[in-house]
């Protein structure tokens, strides 16, 4: 997956959990089950490091706003 098709965190979400239904279909054949895994993984990592941004966002605006009201 390049950075140009990245999806959206809830786009992400939204197949991972697609996959996780297609890989309890018991009828699933094991190459296919891989491939989903490796898509799996991708996309975690890919909703992890979008987390990881937002609460160092969330992280930088709480500190802005504790110095504004200290100088206050």
């Amino acid at each position: 997956m390049s950075k140009k098709e990245r999806p959206s965190f809830e786009e992400a979400l939204t197949r991972l959990e697609e996959i996780v239904t297609e890989l309890e279909d018991e009828s699933i054949s094991l190459e296919k089950s891989i491939e989903l895994y490796e898509e799996g993984i991708e996309l975690s990592k890919h909703c992890t490091e979008t987390l990881e941004e937002a609460e160092l966002r969330i992280k930088k605006v709480a500190e802005q706003h504790a110095d504004e009201n200290e100088n206050e």
